[in-house]
């Protein structure tokens, strides 16, 4: 799934430590870069779906790499397929209004955080993270995780297949920040008043092809399935405006250089 805002991730750069002589060691970054369009949920609640135009990236330079769904990562340490280090991403918020107006707004926030990977070859990967977001409002905020694995396959013709499945855990002050309703909120929205939990938050299955165009372009195209669990579930924000089961569509167009 392709989510990153360039600006924000760029900023992670400048911030990790030892950036500049792993750059300057390395002749620049490879990898593919383009512009992409999503048809996805709103907000995490899946109160209604959005068209939204996104970048596509998919970068490594030396030791760090950029991509939609890992962020900005340092490889700090490399052995035998491991590679542990920090990353930075982005968390989109949301604007309440439409269905969900009378409910607080959530600002776009960073993710800082530590991540390990197990890739001992190119198709296939096992990989963990955890982080806190940064930049919300009062109360808003709190841990993230990611557990999942990615399968990669030739399918002819020189077309690509992954297969992606990732589990996302979050604390409680997560988990309020986008299922929550308070009091105030209640009153004003006229959804039932909620305090979800911590734990795991949801499953997303991401099925992606890339298909050679011409030359080094390439279409690059993903379809998601994602799955509300536990207390976001069970939210009634979810129950009275969304949808514990969510789908999501992408296409880019991307240049290999």
């Amino acid at each position: 799934m392709i989510r990153l805002t360039s600006s924000l991730l760029l900023a992670g750069l400048l911030s990790l430590g030892g950036w500049s002589h792993a750059v300057l060691a390395d002749e620049g970054p490879t990898g593919q870069a383009g512009v992409a369009l999503g048809y996805q949920p709103y907000d995490p609640s899946g109160s209604r779906y959005a068209v939204v135009p996104l970048p596509y990236l998919d970068l490594d330079w030396g030791d760090f790499s950029l991509n939609g769904d890992d962020g900005l990562t340092w490889s700090a340490f490399k052995s035998n397929g491991f590679s542990v280090g920090p990353f930075v991403n982005y968390l989109p918020g949301r604007v309440s209004n439409g269905s969900l107006r009378g409910l607080r707004d959530v600002p776009d926030m960073g993710v800082v955080g530590g991540y390990v990977e197990y890739a001992p070859a190119d198709f296939w990967r096992l990989f963990a993270s955890l982080g806190n977001a940064v930049g919300g409002g009062d109360g808003q905020g709190g841990a993230v995780g990611r557990l999942g694995g990615e399968l990669g396959y030739p399918l002819g013709m020189g077309i690509i297949g992954r297969s992606n499945f990732t589990a996302h855990f979050v604390d409680e002050r997560q988990a309020k920040t986008f299922f929550g309703v308070g009091g105030r909120e209640s009153r004003a929205s006229g959804i039932s008043r909620y305090r979800p939990s911590g734990g795991l938050q949801n499953l997303a299955l991401t099925q992606s092809f890339a298909i050679p165009l011409s030359g080094n372009w390439s279409l690059m195209t993903s379809a998601s399935w994602i799955r509300l669990t536990g207390s976001a579930a069970d939210s009634s924000l979810v129950k009275q405006r969304g949808n514990a089961n969510q789908g999501e569509v992408q296409a880019a167009i991307s240049y290999k250089f």
